[in-house]
């Protein structure tokens, strides 16, 4: 699992761990079984990898920069 998350270094996701603890960041580091996200207000979050039920890469949902026509 942590070599999954490793390729996640720097991508936004949402981390579940149960029925109503979420937390989305991104990730920035995983060492000695925990997850490391950093959330948008600067925060990091300490995440314990036995605890994650499923993880989301989140999708940007912006406008690309360039024309509409």
């Amino acid at each position: 699992m942590e070599e999954f998350l490793t390729q996640l270094m720097g991508k936004e996701i949402d981390v579940s761990c149960g029925t109503s603890a979420t937390v989305r960041g991104d990730v920035v580091d995983v060492k000695e079984g925990i997850l490391y996200v950093r959330d948008e207000d600067d925060r990091v979050a300490y995440v314990v990898i036995d605890k994650i039920a499923f993880i989301w890469e989140v999708e940007s949902n912006e406008p690309k920069a360039g024309f509409v026509q």
